[in-house]
């Protein structure tokens, strides 16, 4: 018997490598899973791709909060109700230093990354109620719990979700809701292959290296992730306080 067994789930970023991985595994627990992103061919090939009878999609868009709600409906109208919700859309934006960051892109990011979660939450609880509990999911990322230069609109997101996620967490544990979130390092994915182009043309093992040393926790002395100086400026640095 699958741990899931008899419980739905609603993916945002559904068409994505980590919802698709994500639905796989779901369905492999027995749970009935939603799709929700913007392509309504990438979802449809998506579908495909994994198969059964028991996954479906919506297109949507995350930052739309009748969008939101039209997702817990339909999961509702054709699955009997929402009880696990991923809020995993995200985008990352531009890499630039920010003195060079363009203002409409940090307002998009910020607007997928923590307004979609947000609207993703206000749908989905009270559906999770009505259920008698449930579990929340967003996906956070390495960024969100330590800084990344040329990264600052992703990374400022990222811990957003996190704030969201303790405070979604202290108000919903009286209905037997969890929330958490899960911040993935690097993860083969189009994302982490778009931030590879944008930090370092060629140097993708640079990257890499530099991104998964942030899961590390800091020690007293300074961690420090750097390219040479003929390519680029160093990535992350943190130091514990």
């Amino acid at each position: 018997m699958g741990r899931l067994n008899g419980k739905v789930a609603v993916i945002t970023g559904g068409a994505g490598d980590i919802g698709k991985a994500a639905a796989k595994r779901f369905l492999e627990e027995g749970a009935a899973v939603l799709l929700a992103d913007l392509c309504e061919a990438a979802l449809a090939e998506t579908c495909l791709e994994i198969g059964g009878g028991k996954i479906g999609y919506v297109v949507a868009d995350v930052t739309s909060a009748a969008d939101n709600f039209a997702m817990v409906t339909e999961a509702t109208r054709r699955f009997g109700g929402v009880d696990i919700f991923l809020a995993n859309a995200g985008i990352e934006g531009d890499v630039a230093a920010i003195i060079d960051c363009d203002e409409a892109q940090f307002d998009r990011v910020i607007e997928v990354n923590v307004k979609g979660p947000f609207l993703g939450l206000k749908a989905a609880i009270p559906a999770l109620m009505a259920r008698g509990g449930g579990s929340i999911i967003i996906t956070s990322s390495v960024a969100g719990t330590y800084g990344g230069a040329r990264l600052a609109p992703y990374s400022t997101s990222k811990h957003a979700v996190i704030g969201l996620m303790k405070s979604a967490a202290k108000e919903v544990a009286e209905h037997n809701i969890r929330v958490n979130t899960v911040n993935p390092s690097p993860v083969e994915s189009r994302m982490i292959r778009s931030l590879e182009e944008g930090l370092a043309p060629g140097s993708e093992d640079l990257v890499k290296a530099s991104l998964t040393a942030a899961t590390q926790k800091p020690t007293r002395s300074q961690i420090s992730c750097s390219f040479s100086p003929a390519t680029n400026p160093p990535l992350l640095r943190a130091r514990s306080t």
